[in-house]
């Protein structure tokens, strides 16, 4: 039986009118600054430790445009903090292994909810042939004809592996039921059988964690915005994602009723504010890694062994042709 669903914050409320004094153009204009200050803070973040090298060797190195838009010490605070956590999640990793716990973590939310964000950091330092991430395609025909469950069953963990999907069997209770991609029969047979596929899951001594990623409607409409923008984010944008913004209301009626369905014991929800995605991302790191009842495996010191020389090899020449321009 499903208990009650957590408490989500997700708004639903339109985007406020601006004040009669404020032009349409002015409003534009506020917002493409907005979007442009995002981008350059995404950039940051992706060349973090390029910028500290350049820092330690040019203590003069102009940060003027980064404080404009950031607090400083704020943003040492979110990198000392991500590093810090991504050292707990190699440990837990060294443990799923040694112990060969399978461990299954979902992913769900509206687009550019911030999903791929947090499972770029949660993996980033992690082995991926342990911690695998699923992000499955639309189906194929043929996988349309089959179990519902089926294609997402190939992807479960073997003993000491972790797989994270971006997006799940909770399509069918999303954006399938929005889009009717699927019928209503097909949509009560899912939430007949989802609690019994996931306890099933338990049961096999599978751990299984789920996420919702909440954020508000004019949120998401400012990321969608900086996508539109970004000429390297910019393939993120679908045109299925193009008509979830007209359909905010038919996917907030559709999460609500996923979310007081498929929320058991067993396998409860976990709803994760994401309107500040740097707090997001350290919020659901810190949330996993109370989940898993991990601890640290000692390691036996590593030595490098000695090259061996022969004295009769010869290292062959390499055809000059073959070697790439040096551009750079």
């Amino acid at each position: 039986m499903s208990t009650n669903p957590p408490f989500d914050p997700e708004t639903t409320s339109a985007t406020p009118t601006a004040s009669p004094s404020a032009s349409a153009a002015a409003q534009e204009a506020q917002l493409m600054r907005r979007v442009h200050r995002e981008l350059i803070d995404d950039y940051d973040e992706e060349l973090e430790m390029e910028r500290e090298d350049w820092e330690r060797h040019d203590p003069d190195f102009p940060d003027r445009k980064l404080e404009q838009h950031a607090d400083r010490a704020e943003r040492n605070h979110y990198f000392k903090e991500l590093f810090r956590l991504q050292g707990e999640l190699v440990k837990m990793h060294d443990w799923i292994v040694a112990t060969g716990h399978r461990l299954v973590i979902v992913f769900e939310g509206r687009d550019a909810a911030g999903k791929g964000g947090v499972i770029k950091r949660i993996t980033q330092r992690l082995n991926p042939r342990v911690a695998r991430v699923a992000a499955l395609p639309a189906p194929t025909d043929r996988e349309k004809t089959q179990w519902y469950f089926q294609r997402y069953v190939a992807h479960l963990p073997a003993a000491g592996e972790m797989v994270l999907f971006d997006r799940s069997w909770y399509n069918r209770a999303g954006v399938e039921r929005v889009m009717g991609f699927c019928t209503d029969e097909q949509y009560e047979e899912f939430f007949r059988s989802v609690p019994e596929f996931e306890k099933m899951l338990v049961r096999s001594g599978i751990q299984l964690i789920k996420y919702w990623f909440s954020i508000s409607d004019e949120e998401q409409e400012f990321r969608f915005r900086c996508r539109i923008n970004d000429p390297l984010k910019q393939w993120k944008l679908s045109p299925m994602d193009l008509e979830s913004r007209k359909r905010w209301e038919a996917y907030t009626k559709a999460k609500e009723i996923m979310l007081q369905r498929t929320h058991i014991p067993e396998a409860p929800w976990w709803v994760v504010p994401g309107v500040n995605k740097k707090k997001a991302r350290l919020n659901c790191i810190h949330h996993l890694l109370s989940q898993v009842k991990y601890s640290e495996v000692k390691h036996p010191t590593i030595r490098l062994p000695k090259r061996v020389y022969h004295p009769d090899y010869t290292r062959a020449p390499i055809p000059e042709e073959i070697f790439i321009p040096e551009v750079y």
